[in-house]
């Protein structure tokens, strides 16, 4: 994955290795997939239009400063392209990262000349060049525009280290019916130095809407933003016309990719608050709870049955801990031996990816603990709350079973991180890290400081390799793929009020006595602090289910 060659072979001498110049393969092989429908065949039909995914690339021109850590980016072509398809943009990265990314090729199978999936542009407009920057660069760029027939959109840009056009046979721009609206999305680079503030910046590009039924592709290009009226820009991404979902895996495969890829996840060795099962939950004495008849509240069967189903999260209905003492501390424990990796298995991407959300649930998120320096302070029952839901998300390419990112969930946000910057365990499992108490995903072990940094205030997020650790693969269940129209769905799963009472206390008094302990100008600035952080951080109230969440029916972010 990921190779590269250089337009010539004296094109590139730099005077250091950058990441870059490394490529990212997987720790291990790929198993072959089973087969069965379309899922990893290499290619997909979006109507008319088919495409296929290369990750390998030949260089056209790079910088050496500005962008991510100073270190600049460079520019590729796919290469080589199969017999048939045609170069739709080129890839860019920053160089701080190694090598490991994506472009979409296309081939019309309609075979209609006169209106065809693709036709080449009939110019070319010059965006960009590098010629008036005084950076270190590897000779000049020039960014090119496509100027599509009508009927037509551009879905990419073309880079050139020469000044003369590129002939119009490089690119194809493709049918305005295949095409639909994006936005930008990662920093790439801009001359800046570790900053998108200057007068031009490089931008990924994904679909304006991204979810289970949104019909946008990402072609994996990417768009120029210059602050010129002069130099509108005007790009697409690509469309599933008929969101066709054949290229998704089937129960079969995604068993498969189970094994090869599900989560290692490591426990602080200090968390006292475990994940279980849900039904280990439910038969250790959990309780649903009614708005006006809370002196009876009820037991939970073990799947769930019993649980109110759909409706909103109108308040009507709560669940909590045993009533007895010695029981509520049990189960605030959780057990490590009965948890369970809840999965849904989802298209996303216009169905040109899979992902598998890994759902984990805790009975107690434990209280947290700031940080003011060099002063760590307990903040009481701050954090404290009855049910947890964390999650981390596999996003895999329906082209090849390859994994491509991981989003790691963080309280109510979350991380995506490349494949390429991951750490992996036994293969090409993917090793997560779960915060003490707060159980938020870290991809690397230390301390993640919620607030600022710099002066060194805000809630602790710690994690650290331990004994204590749930490979996912070992207890699994796919509780939802409404693609597949086969998995049913556990009762609990469309409960949708809270796992946990909203408990009211006075979060200001709780802050007082922390405030209490600092000097000067730490008070107001630890409460600036703590006022930023979500209320799912401070307050002691349950969360709701897996599918009450945005994510659930939409993008991670």
């Amino acid at each position: 994955m990921g190779n590269c060659l250089s337009c010539s072979t004296d094109f590139f001498k730099e005077s250091k290795a950058l990441p870059i110049d490394t490529n990212f393969t997987l720790p291990s092989s790929l198993p072959p997939w089973p087969q069965g429908g379309g899922f990893a065949s290499g290619r997909i039909n979006l109507g008319g239009l088919e495409v296929c995914q290369i990750s390998t690339f030949m260089k056209v021109w790079a910088t050496l400063e500005g962008g991510p850590e100073d270190l600049g980016a460079t520019f590729f072509e796919p290469w080589p392209v199969p017999d048939g398809f045609f170069m739709l943009g080129c890839y860019a990265q920053p160089n701080n990262k190694p090598l490991w990314g994506w472009v979409l090729v296309g081939k019309d199978v309609e075979n209609e000349p006169s209106k065809g999936a693709l036709k080449m542009p009939v110019d070319y407009m010059l965006i960009w060049s590098s010629e008036s920057i005084e950076i270190k660069k590897n000779g000049n760029g020039y960014i090119w525009l496509p100027i599509p027939p009508d009927g037509y959109n551009a879905v990419g840009l073309v880079v050139t280290n020469s000044p003369d056009k590129p002939p119009l046979d490089k690119v194809r721009c493709v049918r305005s019916d295949l095409a639909d609206s994006c936005e930008q999305d990662t920093w790439i680079w801009g001359p800046d130095k570790v900053s998108n503030t200057s007068e031009i910046n490089f931008y990924g590009l994904k679909p304006t809407t991204r979810g289970t039924k949104a019909l946008g592709v990402s072609v994996g290009t990417f768009i120029v933003q210059v602050y010129e009226e002069a130099k509108t820009i005007s790009l697409y991404c690509l469309k599933n016309k008929h969101l066709n979902v054949s290229c998704m895996p089937n129960l079969t495969q995604i068993e498969a990719l189970v094994q090869v890829y599900s989560p290692w996840i490591f426990f602080h060795p200090d968390e006292k608050y475990m994940p279980a099962s849900v039904s280990w939950f439910f038969s250790k004495g959990a309780l649903l709870y009614k708005k006006d008849d809370q002196s009876n509240p009820v037991s939970i069967d073990p799947n769930g049955s019993n649980l109110p189903q759909g409706g909103s999260n109108d308040g009507a209905y709560w669940i909590d801990l045993p009533i007895d003492e010695e029981a509520r501390d049990e189960v605030k424990k959780g057990e490590l031996q009965s948890s369970v990796a809840y999965l849904h298995i989802k298209p996303m991407l216009g169905a040109t990816f899979t992902d598998i959300s890994t759902w984990i649930f805790y009975p107690f998120n434990g209280p947290a603990t700031a940080k003011v320096q060099l002063i760590d302070i307990p903040l009481g029952k701050i954090g404290e709350h009855v049910g947890d839901w964390e999650h981390v998300t596999l996003r895999i390419s329906n082209f090849t079973g390859e994994l491509w990112r991981v989003y790691l969930s963080e309280h109510s946000g979350g991380t995506w991180v490349n494949a390429s910057e991951i750490e992996f365990h036994n293969g090409n499992k993917i090793v997560a890290y779960a915060s003490l108490n707060g159980h938020a995903f870290y991809p690397n072990p230390g301390l993640v400081l919620q607030g600022n940094s710099n002066l060194c205030i805000g809630i602790r997020n710690d994690t650290a390799k331990s004994n204590n650790v749930m490979d996912t693969c070992m207890s699994y269940e796919v509780i939802s793929a409404d693609y597949l129209g086969t998995v049913v769905e556990p009762p609990w799963l469309n409960y949708t009020r809270e796992w946990g009472p909203k408990i009211s206390y006075d979060i200001a008094n709780e802050l007082n006595l922390v405030e209490n302990l600092l000097l000067g100008e730490l008070k107001s600035v630890f409460r600036s602090i703590i006022s930023a952080i979500p209320s799912e951080v401070l307050e002691e109230e349950g969360p709701t289910g897996p599918k009450m969440k945005n994510n659930w029916s939409g993008d991670e972010i």
